[in-house]
C-alpha cells in the first residue's frame, strides 16, 4: 500500500525556536508560558517516538531508490497508520489539537508502538496542553510530606523485608527499619531530603551501590520524565531536573531521549556497604488511585543468600546508636 502524497513538511514546525532543553524546564522565569512548554514536550516526545520506528517495522513499503530526509517515520506515515489526516497529526504533534478522543490516542499509540507508560504520558501531556493556565506550585518537601499513620504502621509491621514510600520525584518520604538500613547510603547524603535521583547521578557511591547502575539510571530518568508529564506544575520537580542536568552529563543524555516508564515490579541488584550483594525482587504499589506516591517492598527469595544477608542487615541496624524508626524523622505524622 503506497503512502498518499501530501503537503507536509518535515522541518521543525517552530522555525524561530531552538529545540527545548532541560534547562528550559527548570527555569521558572522563562517568558515562555507553561502551555508552550508542554506543547514543546509533545513535539519532542512524538518526534523521538517516530524516529525509532522504520517503515518496515511499521509494515509500510520502503523503496531502495527513495531518499528519506528523516530517521524513522514521516508525519504523514504516522497519520496514515493512525487513521487521521496528515494536517490533523501535524497539529497534534505541535500540541495544537483540541478535543483529542481516546480513539485518536489509541491510533497514534498503535502507529508508534507505544507501551502503557508512553500512552499515559502522551495523554497527560495533551491534557496539560489543553488545560487552563495554572500557577506553578511548590510541592510539599519530602522531609515534611505526611503519610497516613496507617501507612507507617503497615511499614513498621513489615519487619522482615525492606519497605519504603517514594514520591514521584523518587524521594524517600517514609521507610521501615530495614528500608532505612538498605538505603543508608542515600540517607547519608546531607543535601536535602533522601533522594534516589540525586544519589544515582550525583553521588560517586551510586555506581557501586547499584550493581546494575545503567539500568537504574535509565529507569530513574524515565520515571522522572513520566512524572513531569503527569504533573507539569510541580516546580520542585523542575528544579530537580535542572540541578541534575546542570551537574550530570549522564542525566542530560538520558533526559533528551524522552523515554518514560511505569515503576511497578522487577529486581534490584545492590552492593550494600555492610552486607554485600543483594538480589531483591520488588513490588511498587500506589498509595491511592492516580497517585505517583508508591509503597515499594523488597522481597528476597526464601533461604537465598540475599535473605540471609537481610538478617545480618537487621542485626546491624539494631546496633546503630540512633534508632532507625524513619517514620518519626522522614515523615512526621499528622496530628
Amino acid at each position: 500500500m503506497a503512502v498518499p502524497a501530501v503537503r507536509v513538511t518535515e522541518r521543525h514546525p517552530h522555525k524561530a525556536r531552538d529545540a527545548r532543553t532541560v534547562d528550559d524546564m527548570a527555569a521558572s522565569d522563562e517568558p515562555r508560558t507553561r502551555r508552550e512548554e508542554v506543547r514543546a514536550e509533545i513535539l519532542e516526545f512524538l518526534s523521538t517516538r517516530r524516529a525509532r520506528i522504520t517503515p518496515e517495522q511499521a509494515g509500510l513499503p520502503s523503496y531502495d531508490h527513495e531518499r528519506r530526509r528523516v530517521t524513522g517515520l514521516r508525519r504523514e506515515e504516522v497519520a496514515l497508520l493512525a487513521g487521521v489526516s496528515p494536517q490533523y497529526y501535524v497539529r497534534l504533534e505541535r500540541g495544537d489539537a483540541t478535543g483529542v478522543s481516546d480513539s485518536i490516542i489509541d491510533g497514534v499509540a498503535h502507529a508508534l508502538q507505544f507501551d502503557d507508560a508512553e500512552r499515559a504520558h502522551l495523554l497527560h501531556l495533551l491534557r496539560s496542553a489543553a488545560a487552563p493556565r495554572r500557577v506553578r506550585r511548590r510541592a510539599t518537601p519530602a522531609a515534611t510530606q505526611r503519610i497516613r499513620p496507617s501507612v507507617q504502621r503497615l511499614l513498621d509491621a513489615m519487619r522482615d523485608i525492606p519497605a519504603v514510600v517514594l514520591n514521584g520525584r523518587l524521594e524517600i518520604v517514609a521507610a521501615n527499619a530495614l528500608g532505612r538500613a538498605l538505603f543508608s547510603p542515600v540517607y547519608a547524603n546531607p543535601e536535602g531530603a533522601p533522594s534516589n535521583a540525586r544519589f544515582v547521578f550525583l553521588d560517586p557511591q551510586a555506581k557501586t551501590f547499584f550493581r546494575d547502575w545503567e539500568t537504574v539510571a535509565n529507569d530513574t530518568v524515565a520515571i522522572l520524565r513520566a512524572e513531569a508529564g503527569r504533573d507539569p506544575h510541580d516546580r520542585d520537580l523542575s528544579d530537580l531536573v535542572g540541578q541534575l542536568a546542570t551537574r550530570s552529563e549522564d542525566f542530560r543524555l538520558r533526559w533528551a531521549a524522552h523515554n518514560v516508564r511505569i515503576h511497578s515490579t522487577g529486581i534490584k541488584l545492590f552492593h550494600h556497604p555492610i552486607v554485600g550483594d543483594l538480589d531483591l525482587p520488588y513490588e511498587s504499589l500506589p498509595l491511592a488511585a492516580g497517585s505517583s506516591t508508591n509503597l515499594v517492598g523488597y522481597t528476597p527469595e526464601p533461604d537465598s543468600p540475599s535473605h540471609e544477608a537481610l538478617g545480618l542487615m537487621a542485626s546491624w541496624a539494631a546496633t546503630e546508636t540512633e534508632p532507625v524508626q524513619s517514620g518519626s524523622s522522614s515523615a512526621p505524622r499528622p496530628d
